[in-house]
């Protein structure tokens, strides 16, 4: 349950490692301060308050001239840095008057009901640096006005601050310095899949901790070992099948000279398919030697060119594109591989419809088709090479095993990848999916 809330991405991940450990601390600081030492420092100024405003009442009351009131109200002043006036006639408020936010209103008026015994009103709203005590007297009463600073702790604000900006530097440190590290990361991320799209990201250099460079050498590295491995594969490929043409020549200048019989006959026409497997290789390996760089280009208006196309052949083909795609990609590539898949289904349905579309991050060209399909089974085994199901259709275009093989890798190429699927219109459903 928890791991479906916490970030997805590296750099959420390592922010909050920092971020979380630096508020933690600073809210157990925090309640420290509050709740044991600023708790304790207010409670013994509440109740030093408290006491002198006690002793001052109880003074005025033992005062029997009103010279010794004044006296008292000068001790009170200089020495307790209170002022105290009496005002006659003077009622009590029946609620106190407590300022809003501030948690020690209930500290203060708890001692000062310990210490008076009697009907008093507390007032810490009005007066921005003093608090105001009245205390029942006689027929009217005591108003006092204490310094707020001697009734409260009121460096918490301070603290507070500090405490905030503090932690506002330090995050802000991490965070930048973990942007810069997992920066490196992305880099090698971006190159990986501008490789794995088909673009060589030449321009990519290892970067950043330690590790990070490593792993990116460890990627070029790889980068170079693949290449290397499909030029040798596709240039073996192209020789074989070069070289081939030359002792299939002269077998047809034999024949050729050879008197007409069945079993000359059933020569020339073995001759003839392995020159036709000979051009399929031939141009399976052209296809992978294509030096091609991916560019954006309209994929909607290549698909309605592949069906035009078509079309001209006098065959019914329909396409359903809502709206314009852009796609950066090798486009005489992916026109083949597409223009694979469309005639492979003229050959063998009545009707093939061509659609594109866009699904989140991916884009998609599905060829359906009305004619007999394969088997759900054989799906995967028809992208081998050289398949050929004679029973029903053969998926290739060459009719020697490597159209589809052609078609996903062209796919692969880009990242992507063809599967297929049952058609809606009764045949055979062929997607190419490819990133964005």
């Amino acid at each position: 349950m928890i791991l479906r809330y916490l970030p997805k991405s590296l750099y959420a991940r390592i922010t909050l490692i920092v971020i979380l450990p630096i508020f933690i601390t600073q809210s157990v600081v925090t309640y420290i301060f509050f709740a044991r030492h600023w708790d304790l420092v207010t409670a013994n100024l509440s109740e030093n308050v408290a006491g002198q405003i006690a002793l001052v009442t109880t003074m005025f009351e033992a005062a029997e001239t009103d010279a010794e009131k004044e006296i008292i109200s000068e001790l009170a002043l200089n020495d307790l840095h209170m002022r105290v006036r009496y005002a006659p006639d003077t009622t009590l408020p029946t609620t106190n008057q407590l300022a809003p936010f501030n948690v020690y209103n209930n500290t203060l008026n708890k001692r000062l009901n310990n210490a008076l015994g009697r009907p008093f009103w507390l007032n810490t709203q009005t007066w921005p640096n003093d608090v105001e005590i009245r205390v029942a007297y006689k027929d009217g009463a005591l108003i006092y006005l204490a310094r707020r600073d001697r009734v409260f702790a009121t460096t918490g604000r301070i603290f507070l601050f500090w405490l905030i900006a503090t932690s506002v530097l330090i995050g802000t440190i991490g965070i930048i310095f973990m942007r810069n590290q997992v920066r490196s990361i992305l880099r090698l991320a971006t190159a990986a899949e501008a490789f794995g799209r088909g673009r060589d990201a030449p321009s990519y250099r290892p970067s950043g901790a330690t590790e990070v460079r490593k792993a990116g050498y460890a990627f070029i590295a790889m980068r170079e070992r693949i290449k290397r491995h499909l030029e040798q594969r596709t240039t073996m490929l192209a020789g074989i099948s070069h070289d081939l043409k030359t002792p299939l020549t002269r077998i047809k200048l034999a024949l050729a000279m050879q008197a007409e019989s069945e079993d000359i006959a059933d020569i020339q026409k073995d001759v003839e398919e392995m020159e036709r497997m000979i051009a399929a290789y031939l141009d399976f390996a052209s296809n992978e030697a294509a030096d091609e760089d991916p560019a954006p280009f309209r994929l909607d208006e290549l698909a309605l060119e592949i069906a035009e196309n078509a079309r001209r052949t006098g065959r019914h083909i329909e396409t359903s594109i809502p709206r314009p795609v852009t796609l950066a990609a090798r486009r005489s590539a992916l026109k083949r591989a597409i223009s694979n898949l469309v005639n492979n289904g003229l050959r063998y349905a009545t009707n093939v419809w061509v659609s594109v579309s866009v699904l989140n991050r991916y884009v998609e060209i599905i060829v359906d088709d009305d004619g007999p399909g394969i088997p759900v089974e054989q799906y995967e085994y028809v992208f081998k090479p050289f398949t050929r199901l004679d029973e029903a259709r053969n998926l290739n275009e060459s009719g020697v095993g490597m159209g589809l093989i052609i078609v996903r890798d062209v796919a692969r190429a880009h990242g992507g990848d063809v599967t297929l699927d049952q058609s809606p219109k009764g045949g055979l459903r062929a997607t190419i999916r490819l990133p964005v």
